[in-house]
């Protein structure tokens, strides 16, 4: 017996959160019957259908991406932007973000129809590094530099210790490249980390996310990964290391 939200996401109809609200808004029925209590526990030989169509277990699919900038990390806008899944129309599977980028920052991001996969690498307490590179506005001081090392005060609280490194400087046009390594996920965070000590972004990029990277893709391109890639994912992100 499995809960009945962890099925769900396993199919991959959902993340384990939307799968939740699809049977608290009663989009789901186990035998016919519409049922809306977390944690109901469900059978393998039980019928389950969401918003009216039976739940079949897709094969797990898992992708790394390079999004461009000025895409949207969902499956769909109510704007008619531009949006991840776009690039995989031909991906039979219905794969989904793992975490997101910001509409104006590109970089690596992963889809997948794992719901468990997707929760285990965007929960708060599994601690998965990623490493942006950011041109900045203005020449960070060394001091403003440690200041983001330590951890910086944030309107939603201080933020733990990054990794911080200085790339380049271009005095004449007043700007900086710095590389920036946290392993928080808050909205906008590397933003918001460098508008704090007096430097704004003028672009991001994330190039790595644990040991993973964007070598061998432009823009726009994704490659799947490999067994041993997801599985050392999972093993990183249930120890911390």
């Amino acid at each position: 017996m499995e809960r009945l939200q962890k099925v769900i996401a396993q199919a991959g109809v959902a993340s384990r959160r939307n799968a939740e609200k699809l049977i608290a808004d009663g989009k789901v029925k186990v035998n016919g019957q519409v049922v809306t209590e977390l944690g109901t526990k469900v059978a393998v030989t039980d019928k389950i259908e969401v918003n009216g169509v039976p739940l079949v277990e897709e094969e797990k699919k898992y992708f790394l991406f390079y999004k461009p900038r000025g895409v949207i990390s969902a499956v769909k806008d109510d704007k008619n932007r531009k949006v991840v899944t776009d690039y995989f129309a031909q991906i039979p599977e219905r794969v989904y973000p793992v975490g997101r980028l910001d509409y104006d920052t590109s970089g690596l991001l992963l889809l997948s129809n794992d719901g468990e996969f997707t929760h285990l690498l965007t929960h708060p307490r599994h601690e998965i590094k990623k490493t942006y590179v950011a041109k900045v506005k203005g020449i960070p001081e060394r001091e403003a530099l440690k200041k983001l090392e330590r951890g910086i005060l944030l309107e939603d609280g201080k933020t733990a210790p990054a990794k911080v490194k200085l790339q380049t400087v271009d005095k004449r046009k007043n700007s900086a490249i710095v590389e920036l390594t946290i392993h928080e996920g808050r909205n906008r965070q590397v933003r918001r980390m460098l508008e704090a000590i007096g430097h704004p972004v003028l672009k991001l990029k994330r190039e790595q996310l644990a040991f993973l990277n964007l070598h061998g893709l432009n823009a726009g391109e994704y490659r799947e990964l490999t067994p041993h890639e997801v599985k050392k994912l999972k093993v990183l992100a249930q120890t911390g290391q």
